[in-house]
């Protein structure tokens, strides 16, 4: 039953100035569809994109703890890095 309330559309009270509230009208009235369903998905995309960027944040940060490997091969001991007789 909690899930079945969770899902249900809860309407929400919305104070705008007069100006604004007719532009958002005519805007709403443009793209087909009213004001609440306009706003409703345009709040929907922001909850998205916040979800989006906080699992991306996560997994850089993640990647950071772990080390990266650049390659190369490990010098074995202090005279094998200076054995100038592997190099001529």
């Amino acid at each position: 039953m909690e899930a079945a309330r969770e899902h249900m559309q809860r309407k929400i009270t919305l104070a705008l100035d007069g100006r604004l509230l007719k532009r958002v009208r005519a805007l709403a009235a443009e793209r087909g569809a009213s004001v609440g369903a306009m706003l409703a998905g345009e709040l929907q995309k922001m909850v998205e994109r916040e979800s989006a960027y906080a699992l991306a944040r996560a997994k850089a940060l993640a990647q950071l703890d772990s080390p990266f490997h650049l390659g190369g091969a490990r010098i074995a001991d202090r005279e094998a890095l200076h054995d100038r007789q592997a190099l001529r």
